[in-house]
Formats: C-alpha cells, sequence, structure tokens
C-alpha cells in the first residue's frame, strides 16, 4: 500500500508539473510516470505532429476528425482488450471520464508518457508497438469521447 501511495503523489506531482510547463510556454518535458526517468526517444522517427507537440504539450490532432475515427480503430485493436471498446474500462481503467488513475494523464503530456513509457500492473510500455504518431492518433480519440467535466479537461484548457 504504500508504494501504491508514493506511486500516486508522484504521479500527481509529475501531472503538476506538465501543466505548469505547458502554462509557462516552456516545451515539456517527459518521464516514465512510475519511475520518474526521462523517457528514450532515441532513434525514434518522429513526424512533424510528434515534434510539434513534444514542443507545445498540446496534441495537433486533438478535434481532427479524420484522426479521431482514425484513432478509434488503433485503439480498437491495440487498447481495447483492456480499456473496453468505448475506453469505459474492463481489466484496465476506463479512459472517458473525470478519473485519472494517475493525475498526469489529465494533460496530453502525461497520457503520452503513460502510453509510451507503461504504467505498473499490466500497462506496458507501448513504444515498442506503437509509433509515437499512433499514440498521438489513439489520444485524440480518448479525449474524443470524455464525457466528464469540461472544466476538468486540462489538455483543451491548455489552448
Amino acid at each position: 500500500m504504500k508504494f501504491q501511495a508514493s506511486t500516486l503523489v508522484a504521479a500527481a506531482m509529475l501531472g503538476s508539473a506538465f501543466a505548469t510547463a505547458i502554462a509557462a510556454g516552456s516545451p515539456p518535458r517527459f518521464y516514465n510516470i512510475i519511475e520518474g526517468t526521462p523517457l528514450d526517444f532515441a532513434g525514434k522517427e518522429e513526424s512533424d505532429a510528434v515534434k510539434t507537440f513534444k514542443q507545445t504539450g498540446l496534441n495537433p490532432y486533438n478535434d481532427r476528425k479524420e484522426k479521431i475515427v482514425e484513432g478509434e480503430s488503433l485503439f480498437s485493436t491495440a487498447c481495447s482488450g483492456c480499456h473496453g471498446h468505448h475506453a469505459e474500462g474492463k481489466l484496465g481503467p476506463g479512459l472517458a471520464d473525470d478519473y485519472w488513475t494517475y493525475p498526469a494523464n489529465a494533460t496530453d503530456p502525461g497520457l503520452f508518457s503513460s502510453i509510451y513509457g507503461g504504467l505498473q500492473g499490466m500497462m506496458g510500455p507501448q513504444s515498442g508497438h506503437l509509433s509515437q504518431d499512433e499514440i498521438l492518433v489513439i489520444m485524440s480519440w480518448i479525449r474524443s469521447v470524455y464525457k466528464g467535466d469540461p472544466a476538468k479537461a486540462l489538455w483543451k484548457q491548455a489552448n
């Protein structure tokens, strides 16, 4: 229990750091949500969208209908087995509401870091399965199905 509590505190601090960096206009830093170590992007291909995202912390695919449709397809094959077909939760947590097991996921850099670097339990790093661009595409679909309080949608407030 002690490890789990300290992990949640660390995740909340990272989420706050992501939000502060974006608000200050500085590029976000991408860390493993559990370990706090920087993510390794060495040798990874970066699309223009990924480069923009890494500078701004804003997913350029959010609200782009064609990317959201593509993201639904990718989510169905890569994520729905654990998170449900509608991101309602299954073995893994739901992703369409206000509750985030890891508070950093309320921001796009945090969600990207969670998917890319993995989390505790069964959520392993997806960096070997999905490209960085595909992760952004999946994130655009996840954000499009959000049913929570708009005031808690930190990825929208950064715009």
